[in-house]
């Protein structure tokens, strides 16, 4: 996902000059609807890759769907998204995870 950081109080003609593009990053979890099994990732776009995990374009998920999103996280880069999944994927992210 791209965010565009907004430049209004520049002259109109370096407004478009000077605009900042951000990339976000997102760390989520789904869980299966039918069964026990929570699956976590990280993302620019979570709505697209969740409807391509519940579409079953996944090979690793593709049995398990459909699916629910459990945790949303956002993150300004991607290092930081892929630490916050490594840890979600432990044992006690598991398990916080499960709580949720």
């Amino acid at each position: 996902m791209v965010k565009l950081v907004d430049t209004h109080d520049l002259p109109a003609g370096r407004q478009a000059q000077n605009r900042v593009i951000i990339f976000m990053y997102y760390t989520y979890a789904i869980k299966s609807k039918t069964n026990k099994y929570i699956y976590v990732g990280i993302s620019d776009n979570p709505k697209r890759r969740v409807e391509h995990h519940n579409r079953g374009y996944n090979k690793t998920t593709k049995p398990y769907t459909p699916f629910e999103i459990i945790l949303l996280e956002k993150f300004m880069d991607r290092e930081t998204a892929r630490k916050r999944e490594k840890y979600l994927k432990s044992g006690i992210g598991k398990e916080y995870l499960k709580s949720l």
